[in-house]
């Protein structure tokens, strides 16, 4: 499902999936440093720091001076990026709800119940999360 969405909704507009992924993060949680993105993303820092290159000569996000130290960064979605955003997500979740429409109204809800199931248990067991 990931290699669809990537090939049908990502690629034609020019990005990837894991650049989905970071400009989602920022579009969600606002302005914020690339290691705070690197850990709602699910990525590495260095993947986001290749990642920034490409989005920053894009025009979808901005860096600016962070106020921690001279050193620090903040990334923002750009207007470029902020529209850009509302025309992938729509994109992406048309092409979701294709994926879910093979599935009758109850094969949803239970789908749902699974999936939320899933979550709510994975503190029985030792669940590795990047930090």
């Amino acid at each position: 499902m990931t290699y669809d969405l990537e090939s049908t909704v990502h690629r034609p507009r020019g990005h990837s999936w894991s650049a989905f992924r970071l400009l989602f993060v920022t579009w969600l949680a606002g302005p914020l440093e690339p290691g705070r993105a690197a850990t709602l993303a699910g990525m590495s820092r260095a993947a986001v720091s290749n990642l920034v290159k490409t989005l920053v000569a894009d025009g979808m996000l901005v860096r600016s001076p962070g106020e921690r130290d001279g050193r620090s960064v903040i990334l923002a979605l750009t207007e470029r990026g902020q529209d850009a955003m509302l025309e992938i997500f729509a994109g992406q979740n048309e092409r979701e709800r294709q994926w879910a429409d093979v599935l009758t109204e109850t094969e949803q809800r239970m789908l749902v119940m699974l999936l939320d199931k899933l979550i709510a248990g994975r503190g029985s067991f030792d669940v590795r999360e990047r930090s």
